[in-house]
């Protein structure tokens, strides 16, 4: 399996350009995890902040990389 190839840095322009919105394909690609590992994140409320529009679900873009930051804030040593 090759490895991963590392994503580029995001500045506050890819924000504007992305739009609010995204689908849980677009966040899934951004963060590099499966579209099943948001849904499971959302079923556990452990995730990013997820809206129902209509019957769709959204992410909005703010909101998930507010969470990737407070992830970062996590101590792992243990």
């Amino acid at each position: 399996m090759p490895s991963p190839s590392p994503r580029p840095a995001h500045t506050a322009a890819d924000a504007n350009r992305r739009g609010p919105l995204a689908t849980p394909a677009e966040v899934a690609e951004y963060l590099g995890v499966p579209v099943r590992t948001l849904y499971q994140w959302k079923y556990r409320a452990i995730g990013p902040n997820v809206h129902k529009v209509g019957r769709h679900l959204r992410y909005r873009w703010a909101e998930v990389d507010a969470w990737l930051n407070a992830q970062a804030a996590y101590d792992l040593a243990v």
